[in-house]
């Protein structure tokens, strides 16, 4: 297991794939003063996106490091709190690191591939 430190102004995802882990699971807390909450629609098939620009909690992420193509991706789910205690939740495409993030990872064995899942659009493990 690593454990990770991210300071004030890292971008999550990017910090995270600049660690050049294979396959890993992420469990993190702490705080974003910036983020975008995906959610996925099945009839569309896309992520709709939602962006804060407001100081949030990081109540819970969790996730996957996999490879997928000729690189990597994080996938990560996030439950964010608010000051008034009411909670985001979704599929996290971004987000911006205040006053800290402490994150864990758990390296997988074997290496957890993504391939393009037809049926639903989405590069599924």
């Amino acid at each position: 297991m690593t454990f990770v430190v991210l300071k004030p102004g890292d971008e999550v995802i990017e910090s995270l794939l600049q660690l050049g882990i294979d396959s890993a699971q992420i469990i993190a807390i702490g705080g974003v003063e910036r983020a975008t909450v995906a959610y996925w629609n099945r009839e569309t098939k896309q992520y709709e996106d939602h962006d804060f620009d407001e100081q949030l909690e990081v109540i819970s992420l969790t996730g996957t490091i996999a490879r997928s193509g000729d690189g990597h991706k994080v996938h990560a789910h996030v439950t964010l709190g608010r000051r008034d205690l009411t909670t985001i939740g979704g599929h996290l495409k971004r987000a911006v690191v205040y006053p800290t993030l402490e994150v864990m990872i758990i390296p997988i064995e074997p290496a957890l591939v993504r391939h393009r899942d037809e049926d639903t659009g989405l590069d599924l493990l």
